[in-house]
């Protein structure tokens, strides 16, 4: 493992640790705030796990994360505390075939055409719940009562209490990071990134294509899924507008002002327009004007992400990168 790996694996855990400490630190709606961001965060770094390594561009993940919504509220009897556990699993297991139906049939396309089948099968969820009566319709549905685990009668996790809350979705977005980050270490991440590369070479070099990619979507649709079950138990409500296009393509924002060659970098991307959305609300008229200016902003001058920003050295890389100059910093290749 090179320096650069270790240093952002440090780098990562001691990020992690530190957030751990926020709640004693900040009061109750930042505290919410941050866990929707980490939320939010774990969606996108499940849906680069498909576009950044694996070069798949979906635009059906938000209905993985509004399926596994719909599972946690549908499964569970109204009024009655949902079993955090098996509840999780009934929704990811949902979300887990619903995947692989859809991968198995849209990895058969490429390019562009991968993209309209991807944003089809995610249009049709979309309208599965919204038209018909399965999920309240077009109003949506709520949870009464948020998951909880307990043993032999006593509860260890519940998710009402809004401090377990935020530890159980810092805890997931860190294992979201853990997992992507050790498969790409590995030689399945090898295959994965060399068939976004050159699949016909990968194809040549005996690595199975669509195997390969067909368990990474399949894997980025789950993580993604456990966001969506996070998200409704922090909301206790669930409605078809989380399973449309509209998040897919917020998700697929945050992936490229992160950086999509970095595994933390959706994280960021996610926080930043998070924060930008909420501040602007609050301090800006045409907010929604402010906020698209910003993004095509960072699109054009800090086009590797965010994550690349933070490794720039000095104002002077930067103003190197924007006039598009080649610029020298000692230390530096």
């Amino acid at each position: 493992m090179t320096s650069h790996f270790t240093r952002h694996y440090f780098a990562m855990a001691v990020l992690f640790v530190a957030a751990a400490f926020v709640p004693a630190m900040i009061s109750g709606f930042y505290v919410q705030f941050i866990a929707k961001v980490l939320v939010l965060g774990t969606l996108a770094m499940a849906l680069n796990l498909s576009v950044g390594f694996g070069g798949l561009v979906s635009l059906c993940h938000a209905a993985f994360f509004g399926l596994a919504g719909y599972m946690l509220v549908l499964t569970t009897p109204e009024y009655e505390v949902p079993n955090l556990g098996s509840s999780m699993v009934l929704a990811l297991g949902a979300v887990a075939a619903c995947a692989t139906i859809i991968g198995a049939l849209s990895l058969r396309t490429r390019g562009v055409y991968f993209i309209m089948v991807t944003l089809a099968f995610g249009e049709m969820l979309f309208f599965l719940f919204h038209d018909t009566d399965i999920g309240g319709g077009s109003d949506g549905i709520f949870l009464y009562v948020k998951p909880a685990l307990s043993i032999a009668g006593t509860t260890l996790v519940d998710l009402e209490n809004p401090v377990v809350f935020y530890f159980a979705a810092l805890f997931t977005c860190a294992v979201c990071w853990a997992l992507i980050s050790y498969l790409l270490s590995t030689p399945f991440g090898d295959a994965l990134t060399a068939a976004r590369d050159n699949e016909r070479r990968a194809t040549a070099l005996g690595i199975p294509v669509f195997r390969v990619r067909l368990i990474a979507f399949v894997l980025s649709a789950i993580l993604a899924g456990a966001a969506g079950y996070l998200s409704t138990a922090q909301f206790g409500f669930v409605a078809p507008q989380m399973l449309g296009w509209h998040l897919s393509a917020t998700a697929l924002v945050m992936v490229v002002l992160g950086g999509t060659r970095r595994v933390a970098g959706p994280l960021f991307g996610a926080a930043l327009l998070a924060a930008l959305e909420d501040l602007l609300k609050t301090h800006v008229d045409e907010w929604k004007l402010a906020y698209g200016l910003i993004i095509i902003f960072l699109v054009i001058f800090v086009p590797g992400g965010l994550q690349d920003l933070l490794r720039f050295v000095g104002v002077r890389d930067l103003i190197g990168r924007i006039s598009n100059r080649p610029v020298t910093v000692e230390g530096r290749s």
